[in-house]
């Protein structure tokens, strides 16, 4: 069986199939003629057409073109979008990688089995826990697959990955406790950068001038704890002199509980991705 990772697939078209294709696009990774893009409506495909990539409202096409297929469907549309995939076709050995939360390897691989195992009877799965930041070349993704794969295809999914960020192999005990803080972190952050810039404008600043200075700020404290190595509550006491106003600041937010929001903000999208898991197996 031979595997071409240039000829690669997204069934769903949405905002995380487009922060990981449309890169991977951008970085002349893969040619936008060898990829193909699913949807049910002609909604989110506009986009992915601009850029030279081919579409289809048919799973099917995807299938039949690209060898290496993300599942980006919302979790509660995969059924549904494997059943499209049942018929007369047959289908020769494909990779599906799944980006749906909730979703374990074994529930994919028997969910395809037993719906569309007379047209794709050799396939094998790997989950990706990407973030919408991929789409800019600062994702934080995370991907485990099974004992079954070969090793390297594995390391091939990591390689096309890196392109969008950093990526992680971990085991998949970990993907609900790891997409909770990097596949729903960017939220959480987009809330602090906007609060931020909303007390800025509270204050007098201009609203262009207080979301570039919220962004900046956060964007340039993250490089510090990833570029000096140094631990975050260090940094931060460096920037809080005896009595000043960084201090008073995060005073204030100590008061509001702010690290035990984020933390059970954390646990709560851990605990849902479990939820949606134990729903599948049901």
């Amino acid at each position: 069986m031979t595997i071409s990772f240039t000829n690669i697939g997204f069934i769903g078209a949405g905002n995380m199939a487009q922060a990981i294709g449309l890169r991977l696009v951008s970085e002349g990774v893969i040619n936008p003629s060898n990829m193909i893009v699913s949807a049910r409506s002609d909604r989110n495909l506009t986009v992915w057409s601009q850029k030279g990539v081919k579409t289809t409202t048919k799973n099917s096409d995807v299938v039949k073109k690209a060898d290496v297929i993300f599942i980006a469907v919302k979790p509660q549309f995969f059924e549904e979008a494997m059943q499209s995939l049942a018929g007369e076709w047959k289908f020769d050995f494909r990779i599906f990688i799944s980006v749906m939360a909730g979703k374990t390897i074994d529930y994919i691989k028997k969910t395809i089995k037993t719906i569309a195992y007379d047209s794709i009877s050799d396939f094998d799965v790997i989950r990706v826990m990407p973030n919408t930041p991929c789409l800019v070349g600062k994702g934080c993704s995370v991907l485990c697959h099974g004992p079954t794969i070969n090793e390297k295809y594995v390391l091939e999914i990591q390689r096309l990955m890196s392109y969008t960020g950093t990526c992680d192999i971990i085991p998949e005990s970990l993907f609900d406790a790891v997409s909770a803080v990097s596949g729903s972190g960017p939220a959480y952050i987009y809330l602090v950068i906007e609060s931020l810039a909303d007390g800025a404008v509270r204050c007098g600043v201009p609203r262009d001038l207080a979301m570039k200075l919220a962004s900046q700020t956060v964007s340039g404290a993250a490089e510090m704890v990833t570029k000096t190595g140094k631990h975050p509550g260090q940094l931060k006491d460096e920037v809080c002199s005896p009595a000043g106003t960084t201090i008073a600041a995060v005073h204030e937010l100590e008061k509001t509980g702010i690290r035990c929001a984020f933390m059970n903000a954390v646990k709560a999208a851990a605990e849902r991705s479990a939820e949606l898991a134990k729903i599948s197996k049901q």
